[in-house]
């Protein structure tokens, strides 16, 4: 296999003819003679701009019959290989599929790809449109083919080509399992075009490409087709990041860096009071002040607009900041577009939204959005309509929106650059706590900036932070770490699939030729090499620590022993503090105010509701039975939120008495500003300081008096050296520690693929699922049903859960199946719909929980990203409110979530209705009611939301 790193467009073809002897000359013009014989010159006819180097040397490897993987910036047109793959197809007389990871990217290329071969020629498969689907070229998702290479589908005939668009979304942990199942199942007959942005380990995705695809050809281009300048934006002045240095070599700008390093030294907060300052230290502050600041987000578009940067994408990882960052712009009076324009804006937008109904237009915002957009001005993000979105994507590339806040997700999407890319900040929330941005994330976002045919030079401009570090900006810009890592793991689904096919001994095999058991395995032998270095430490540590008085090793052993015994009764008795304020949280009553003494919430609070064991229904929202009760409570700040044992390292007293208005609602914003104020002032006359001491357990152990005892009658207790020796004995005990940990990920590394869907297997084979290499009726239902809840809504399945319930209730139960809330939106029990529906979701609560046993009887845990999930109850109202025929504003306001979301869950659960529909036994009612909770939700926002 080849790896190859292409050179600058233009620098190929220029210097081919330039300089030639005679005979070199006369051997050019031969090559392009053959050249134009070829598929590739008439495929290069149909472009009026001429190929880089780096496309024509992937064209021509898929040419001669090889496999290619592309790895290419943004912007760079390596999908240009992709429609190679296409005409090579068409002339051959085979079949191309074009795959994408999301359906914005399969109704963009899908239209693409009409306009240049026609309707007739190409379809469109996105799991919920299907458009000409027997075409010689389908664009469709990745999981729409995988779950044909399940099904075994006819449409696979004929199959000669499969063009992966952005392959590294294999990384991605919810999702990116499927692009290895697709790439490991593929008929070896096909040809695999894997298109990836750039990759710090292409030559290792390569690697494994060509080990289970066969010849593959790795293409590297690090080249931009149009260069990045980056930039910090400080108060009025925009700073270059970079200067050139001696050498050629790039520096840090010393600008910056002099202007962090007087931050860094500027007087506290408390210096100024206090009058610290000389005035000359006064003067050089303020000169300083004067020049930095953070500007705001209209300072930042108008200056954008005064360098001729527009139009530009500001990322900010917050959906709200984007909605608001477009008010503030409108509030401080910008206007990027002219009168002229503003007509078109209108125009457009008039004709792309005319199918909503007027009435569901003023619950979307229209009006305020249309605003912004005849201003130039838009937000983009996940919780926006997706014909909102859309239609800032029509306007920004056709350059009548200029300006747009947009979540990351915007850089993973559809083809969008700009002229210029802003990030506020350099951390965004991970999940689970504010972190940096990393490189290749940097490298993602700011990749959009530079239009390949319309701009000379692409800008990305970081807005300045307090404690901002110029060097560890240089190092995001400057470093292009971003490897891709595999996410693959089995699930039940895939293993019932695969062993229908294949039997279980080949199944096992197959799944040990994925990407994600290829990168263990050769980590395997890095770790090998530490386990020798440590054990050839751990002999000058054990000669270090040789006492001549006696077995130090035993000593020190024994030190262990009296450390490890004090740590286990600290433990204990954290652990009966923990056991009695869980007790304690259990004898809450509403009304009663109490202390939270840590966490988030610190402070007073009011009980609205002890969650205790009676409120377990609606989805366990009020107890958790790992943790007790969690109890729900209303802040001093207004806040209404669910606390747990965790909050409580102290048993919890209540301190006061308070009663709750019968019209109370904790939805309700004045409600809780009403109830807050009343329980601040109760605050006032309430003293928390409440303290419990004890005395140590560690003075009465008599494990303790006896390991102490035997320590002072040993023979090395009494050398001179003793403390001396016991370092050296402690680093051996580390070192020998490290060892047997990395001897046991030596262990778990191997073959983990293979040992996981073995227990997958075991487990289905106890249910049923499968008798040795044999499917079963209850197995062959799974196999038609996809995602994280396969087994439960099997098993919903198989015990009759659904039957008997009407389309809007099978919608709402079937939610539950998908819905996942969003971090702190689950303080509130979800409200649900009655009689059936909630008796039906009942029983899946309760069937959760016994396959939850189940899978951990047999070893199967979420952490390895395979178990199943709990299902959540929180879109269960909003999905059968919609089905049963309300109003968007109703709903809405009911579910309190964006349309974009209501949308996207709404569409994930029309899919996996779709699925029980096929899956369910003949004759039973729930095909028949899938199918019409099918048409009840497909119907006006969700319905015209989007083409695929």
């Amino acid at each position: 296999m080849i790896v190859l790193l292409s050179v600058r467009p233009g620098t190929l073809e220029s210097t081919m003819t330039e300089d030639l002897s005679p005979a070199e000359r006369y051997a050019a013009a031969r090559k392009r003679a053959a050249e134009q014989a070829t598929a590739l010159a008439s495929f290069r006819e149909m472009y009026d701009f001429g190929l880089d180097p780096f496309q024509i040397e992937a064209c021509q490897a898929l040419e001669a019959g090889k496999g290619v993987l592309v790895a290419a910036p943004t912007g760079s047109g390596k999908t240009i290989v992709g429609e190679f793959a296409v005409h090579l197809a068409l002339q051959q007389g085979k079949k191309c599929f074009y795959t994408t990871p999301i359906k914005a990217l399969s109704n963009q290329k899908y239209a693409d790809l009409c306009r240049r071969y026609g309707t007739d020629r190409v379809g469109l498969l996105t799991g919920d449109n299907s458009v000409n689907s027997s075409a010689p070229v389908v664009v469709m998702t990745t999981e729409v083919l995988r779950n044909m290479l399940y099904a075994g589908s006819q449409t696979l005939l004929g199959l000669g080509y499969v063009v992966m668009d952005e392959v590294h979304y294999l990384s991605d942990r919810f999702r990116g399992a499927v692009w290895e199942e697709v790439i490991i199942h593929l008929p070896e007959s096909v040809t695999l075009v894997s298109l990836s942005a750039t990759v710090s380990n292409a030559e290792e995705f390569g690697d494994w490409l060509d080990t289970v695809r066969g010849d593959t050809e790795v293409i590297v281009s690090e080249h931009r087709p149009v260069p990045l300048f980056q930039h910090v934006l400080a108060g009025r002045r925009m700073y270059d990041l970079f200067e050139e240095g001696e050498g050629h070599k790039k520096a840090v700008n010393p600008d910056l860096t002099r202007m962090a390093r007087m931050e860094a030294t500027r007087p506290s907060f408390q210096d100024r009071r206090r009058g610290r300052l000389r005035e000359a230290d006064r003067e050089r502050e303020r000169r300083q002040r004067s020049r930095v600041w953070t500007p705001s987000r209209p300072e930042v578009i108008e200056r954008l607009d005064a360098e001729g940067l527009l139009p530009a994408i500001t990322f900010i990882f917050s959906r709200a900041a984007c909605e608001a960052a477009v008010q503030q712009c409108l509030y401080a009076g910008l206007r990027l577009n002219d009168e002229e324009a503003r007509h078109r804006v209108r125009a457009l937008v008039e004709e792309r939204t005319a199918s909503i109904p007027h009435e569901d237009l003023h619950v979307l915002g229209y009006y305020e959005w249309l605003e912004g957009l005849e201003r130039g001005i838009a937000a983009h993000h996940a919780g926006m309509l997706p014909t909102f979105k859309e239609v800032v994507e029509e306007l920004f590339v056709r350059g009548l929106v200029k300006a747009v806040f947009a979540t990351e997700t915007l850089a993973l999407g559809i083809n969008m650059p700009a002229r210029s890319v802003v990030l506020e900040k350099l951390v965004k929330w991970n999940g689970e706590q504010h972190a940096d941005i990393t490189p290749g994330e940097f490298t993602q976002l700011t990749g959009r900036a530079g239009r390949r045919g319309i701009d000379v030079e692409g800008h990305a401009v970081v807005l300045w932070q307090r404690g901002m570090n110029p060097e560890h900006l240089a190092g995001l810009a400057g470093t292009r770490t971003y490897p891709l890592r595999s996410s693959f793991k089995p699930s039940y689904n895939m293993a019932v699939n695969l062993v229908e096919q294949f039997g279980r001994h080949r199944s096992r095999e197959l799944l040990e030729t994925s990407f994600a058991q290829f990168q263990a395995d050769k980590s395997v032998v890095g770790i090998s090499r530490q386990v020798q270095r440590n054990e050839e430490g751990l002999e000058g540590y054990k000669a270090s620590m040789t006492c001549h008085l006696g077995d130090f090793e035993e000593y020190a052993r024994l030190r262990r022993e009296l450390k490890d015994r004090e740590n286990e009764l600290a433990r204990q008795g954290a652990a009966q503090r923990r056991a009695e304020a869980a007790v304690s949280l259990e004898k809450l009553k509403p009304g009663d105010v109490i202390h939270v003494p840590t966490g988030k919430y610190a402070g007073l609070a009011l009980v609205l509701d002890p969650g205790l064991p009676a409120g377990r229904s609606n989805g366990h929202r009020g107890f958790d039975h790992h943790d007790g009760p969690r109890p729900l409570v209303l802040t001093a700040e207004r806040q209404v939120k669910r606390l747990a044992a965790i909050d409580f390292p102290v048993p919890v007293e209540p301190l006061e008495r308070m009663r709750i208005p019968k019209s109370f609602n904790p939805r309700s914003p004045q409600s809780r500003r009403d109830l807050a104020s009343a329980l601040r002032t109760k605050a006032g006359h309430i003293s928390a300081d409440r303290h419990n001491k004890r005395r140590s357990q560690a003075a009465d152990d008599r494990e303790i008096a006896r390991l102490r005892t035997a320590l002072r009658a040993h023979p090395c207790h009494g050398c001179n050296d003793r403390e001396d020796h016991a370092r050296w004995a402690e680093r051996y005990h580390r070192l020998l520690r490290d060892t047997s940990q990395l001897e046991r990920r030596i262990e778990g590394r191997t073959n983990t693929i293979a040992r996981t869907f073995d227990r997958i297997v075991a487990l289905l084979t106890e249910m049923d699922y499968l008798r040795a290499d044999e499917v079963t009726e209850h197995g062959k239902r799974l196999a038609r049903l996809y995602g994280e809840l396969d087994l439960l809504a099997s098993e919903c399945l198989r015990e009759g859960v659904w039957e008997g319930l009407g389309p809007a209730e099978l919608a709402g139960c079937v939610s539950a199946l998908v819905y996942e809330a969003r971090v702190g939106d689950d303080a509130l029990a979800p409200k649900l719909p009655s009689g059936k529906a909630k008796a039906a979701l009942g029983e899946m609560v309760r069937i959760w929980g016994r396959l939850d046993a189940l899978e951990e009887e047999f070893r199967i845990t979420q952490s390895e990203g395979v178990g199943q999930r709990e299902p959540d109850l929180g879109f269960a109202w909003a999905a059968y409110m919609w089905a049963s025929g309300k109003g968007l504003d109703e709903v809405l306001r009911e579910a309190e979530m964006p349309a974009g979301d209501f949308v996207r869950w709404c569409k994930q659960v029309i899919d996996v209705l779709g699925q029980i529909a096929a899956a369910a036994p003949q004759g039973s009612s729930v095909v028949k009611n899938a199918r019409k909770a099918v048409d009840l939700l497909l119907r006006g926002v969700v319905a015209y939301s989007s083409v695929g």
